[in-house]
């Protein structure tokens, strides 16, 4: 069957509303516990974390009762970062793990992502094979068989101790204050703890969930607001996570924000000259900026384009044997250390930049110089495709005819919410903003027909 379900990053929408509902959690759950259980046996088991909106609750209880349904055993985690999920589903030996989040997404909106036992996101192939359990008649277990559930309290905490075992061996975060916002979201706890254990002076806002403030004028998508402390405080450096913590943007002592290219580009580089890159290759998308390309090329490195989605970056990277890769919007995968992009764990290892050069943010923050870049979203009726309105495949065709040789555009639909993402980058801005605001304009107008 077709994907309907599973878009670019699990199974996404508003809560209460399909695909989010607590009927759809269950069978999801029931699917997915079928698809790993292929046997009798009881001992599978399943880790569930979550970030801290308030269908969180709603979803994971659904997901609970039909994991258990088919005989899989329940370990519950509470809020934990998504990368947390992907590291203790390896960890604890679990057959699955299942993160409950939206990521940026604001509190209305909620998500379920899956982990193999592997620690990574599921590949297309086996979330199209859930899909399709999920519309069909699900065998439950028998009554003897149905799966135990359990909440582990220790789970936050392995993760916080592990984070810290990616941080030189030796050095500390003494002398450094450090301004650390969490979106309101999944590492309100565990990043203010790492960083504090790890000798840092902590100042921490975006810490007070109460369901509905996730992502809310705050973290990676609102970096203003760690902008903001970091200069009020005279910190030396901002780490602005999003709700479920696998991106990060870095804020100099500034004010000044860099996003997940500039953080690449110095990562590496400092890889490169420690012989730690695989091939001299990054893994990023087609949406990272030319100048991280031309940067890579001058210091006789390369760039391995991929379509968005932090999970198409990590499945290229397996394929390469590569171990260093991202997204412009903050997910740094360093498979040297986590299964997927973690941003807690990608801020460590800027932070230790800072130590071993001695450097300030500002100056490790700004490897290149970006091609300016414009970005407009258009918001559709979830189930439509407007690239595919009657006149649009021309429109986008004539578009890229008038950037061609001044720099490229990129249209594309987002797998997480209904908008069309229409991206330029030229050195020609009045050109680049005026192809994007026609491009916008032609899309408007088939909307209101």
């Amino acid at each position: 069957m077709s994907r309907k379900l599973f878009g670019t990053d699990g199974v996404r929408g508003t809560a209460n509303s399909y695909p989010m509902t607590a009927e759809m959690a269950l069978r999801l759950g029931a699917a997915a516990g079928r698809f790993f259980r292929t046997d009798g046996e009881n001992g599978h088991r399943v880790v569930i974390g979550k970030d801290t909106r308030l269908s969180c609750y709603m979803l994971e209880t659904a997901l609970t009762a039909g994991l258990a349904s088919t005989g899989m055993n329940v370990l519950l985690l509470g809020p934990v970062p998504t990368p947390a999920v992907g590291f203790l589903t390896r960890s604890m030996r679990a057959d699955l793990g299942i993160m409950i989040s939206a990521s940026h997404n604001p509190h209305h909106d909620n998500g379920i992502k899956f982990f193999g036992p592997d620690g990574f996101k599921l590949s297309d192939s086996a979330e199209s094979d859930i899909e399709d359990i999920v519309g069909a008649e699900i065998a439950l277990a028998k009554p003897a068989n149905i799966g135990r559930v359990k909440r582990i309290d220790d789970g936050r905490g392995r993760y916080v101790e592990y984070a810290k075992t990616t941080f030189p061996r030796g050095k500390t975060l003494a002398g450094l204050k450090v301004v650390i916002d969490c979106a309101n979201g999944a590492a309100y706890k565990a990043a203010p703890e790492v960083l504090w254990e790890l000798g840092a002076n902590v100042v921490s806002i975006g810490v007070d969930p109460n369901g509905t403030n996730i992502n809310d004028g705050c973290g990676s998508t609102h970096p203003e607001a760690c902008a903001r402390e970091v200069l009020a405080s005279g910190a030396d450096l901002g780490i602005a996570l999003d709700g479920d913590a696998d991106r990060v943007i870095i804020i100099d002592e500034r004010g000044q924000v860099a996003d997940g290219d500039q953080l690449m580009a110095l990562f590496a580089r400092r890889w490169a000259e420690e012989e730690r890159l695989i091939d001299g290759t990054l893994v990023s998308t087609v949406m990272s900026n030319l100048g991280l390309e031309r940067y890579l090329h001058e210091q006789g490195l390369r760039l391995e384009r991929t379509k968005v989605g932090d999970r198409y970056v990590v499945e290229r990277m397996r394929e390469g044997g590569w171990n260093l890769g991202g997204e412009q919007s903050g997910h740094i995968v360093m498979t040297d250390y986590a299964t997927t992009g973690d941003g807690l764990i990608a801020a460590l290892q800027f932070l230790a930049a800072m130590i071993d050069t001695g450097q300030a943010a500002s100056t490790l923050a700004r490897s290149f110089d970006p091609v300016p870049q414009v970005l407009r979203n258009f918001r559709h009726e979830a189930g439509s495709n407007p690239l595919e309105w009657p006149g649009m495949p021309a429109a986008i065709a004539a578009a890229e005819a008038r950037l061609a040789g001044h720099g490229r555009l990129l249209i594309r639909r987002s797998g997480t919410e209904p908008l069309v993402r229409v991206m330029a980058e030229s050195e020609d801005d009045a050109l680049m903003t005026d192809v994007v605001e026609t491009v916008i304009g032609e899309l408007e107008s088939r909307k209101s027909r």
